[in-house]
């Protein structure tokens, strides 16, 4: 028997925010509850393969490298992609990285890594 990650949680700090900045990035669709917290869907499939987010108001900023953090692939180009999350919002950071991995570090305007892969994950 095995588990699958269906929804990933972000604590945000500023709702509105980061629900315009992970939309746009993703292409979800956002329901916004009354509780301080958002939804997000992908597009067309809200129970689809790809997990949900859940933007959760904690009232608190980011503190140290996250621990756990999304790796996305993109459709395209990952640079093309890459620049048009940093005109969202995104910026780089460096996290200890070489130069020479396949993905690129970036954080969303509040400050959680994530990563751009240059391609599919492998084995």
């Amino acid at each position: 028997m095995a588990v699958r990650v269906a929804q990933c949680t972000i604590d945000v700090e500023d709702l509105d925010l980061m629900v315009a900045f992970w939309s746009a990035a993703l292409g979800y669709e956002v329901e916004q509850g009354d509780d301080g917290s958002a939804k997000l869907w992908p597009s067309g499939q809200p129970s689809g393969p790809a997990p949900t987010i859940w933007l959760q108001g904690s009232g608190t900023s980011k503190r140290g490298k996250n621990r756990l953090h999304l790796d996305l692939v993109a459709d395209d180009d990952p640079q093309t992609e890459v620049r048009r999350l940093v005109d969202l919002g995104a910026r780089h950071v460096d996290v200890g990285q070489t130069g020479t991995e396949g993905f690129t570090v970036l954080a969303d305007p509040e400050g959680n890594e994530f990563c751009v892969l240059d391609g599919p994950p492998t084995r």
